[in-house]
């Protein structure tokens, strides 16, 4: 019986007060229940369902589609319903965070520092739900911050770059000036002044994540003043690096996935993050009702993060170097 047949009872016929009282009662009931907003149980507690949310194409061969691996391999690795949206501007954030929560998905992840502050908010009204922020700032009782040591790999490429550099001059570009940058440059830095003392590391910072045209110039610009060895943490603008790296016939280095085979004749090694590996690891955990938020963090002694050679380049570098840069490699562990 809906709210319109109760009405249309309680129209017909001089019923007692009680009666009246008693379908007054039950109009309240049924339009409450109407206008209640509510999650269909059946639908959203079947399947197990995860989303993300990326500031960036996942096409970018980098920082997004190392996320976009993870949420594949997820939906692979374990039946879930998946979830994709790239968002345009911080007002985006806690909407889409809402959007799924609301929804009834089981996990959010968030892959920028930058969605930590709405994660914390929109959190607290959905308690059933994990939120994880890549190289975010804080934690809560259902979200966690997820950090990869990519500095230490970072490192490992600074002694390789140290041993191939004929100029003692370094360069990096990066997107924009955030702090998981800035430390993984810093872990470069020390790589190369382990290897070369009196060496210099030029920084420029293009402002973008996107701007290829800016990371070339950027690029361009370093090795007009002795840069002869590259690192970028660009995202899909490290694409320019590589093209000045190829244009002038100096060394480059990748980050965050394997990105040798972009420029395979200037890309020495790249910093790779296991991105895919650790999503995969908390979604378990989210599913098997095992997982414990917090400051969670994975570097090269879990495997999460490793540098990968690559193999048709690795004779250019001195037999010496590669056993220093291993010897960095296991220090890590």
């Amino acid at each position: 019986m809906d709210s319109t047949q109760v009405q249309s009872i309680a129209r017909r016929g001089n019923y007692p007060s009680a009666t009246r009282l008693a379908l007054t009662v039950l109009l309240s009931i049924i339009t409450l229940a109407a206008c209640t907003p509510h999650r269909d149980i059946s639908a959203n507690n079947s399947h197990f369902r995860v989303a993300l949310l990326t500031p960036g194409p996942v096409s970018d061969a980098g920082w997004n589609a190392a996320a976009f691996d993870g949420l594949q391999l997820i939906k692979a690795k374990l039946g879930a319903e998946t979830a994709l949206v790239q968002t345009r501007s911080p007002a985006d954030f806690e909407d889409s965070f809402r959007d799924f929560a609301a929804r009834g998905f089981d996990l959010i992840f968030a892959h920028g520092y930058e969605y930590t502050d709405s994660a914390i908010d929109v959190a607290r009204y959905f308690p059933h739900t994990y939120f994880i922020v890549s190289s975010g700032s804080a934690s809560s009782t259902n979200v966690a911050s997820l950090t990869f040591k990519i500095d230490d790999a970072a490192y490992v490429e600074g002694v390789i770059a140290g041993g191939v550099s004929k100029s003692g001059v370094a360069g990096a570009i990066g997107g924009i000036e955030l702090p998981s940058i800035k430390i993984t440059f810093d872990g470069f830095k020390r790589g190369f002044l382990s290897v070369q003392p009196h060496g210099r590391l030029l920084v420029s910072y293009t402002g973008k994540f996107d701007d290829v045209g800016a990371a070339k110039e950027a690029a361009l610009a370093q090795i007009s003043q002795g840069a002869d060895v590259l690192i970028h943490d660009a995202d899909a603008a490290g694409l320019g690096v590589f093209q000045a790296a190829s244009q002038t016939h100096v060394y480059a280095f990748g980050t965050i996935r394997n990105q040798n085979d972009i420029a395979p004749d200037v890309i020495l090694a790249s910093a790779v993050t296991s991105t895919a590996k650790a999503f995969l690891k908390i979604a378990t955990e989210v599913k098997e009702h095992k997982f414990h938020p917090g400051m969670l963090e994975f570097g090269m002694g879990d495997g999460m993060v490793k540098v990968v050679l690559n193999p048709r380049l690795q004779s250019r570098i001195p037999a010496a170097i590669l056993e220093r840069a291993h010897s960095a490699e296991l220090s890590f562990h």
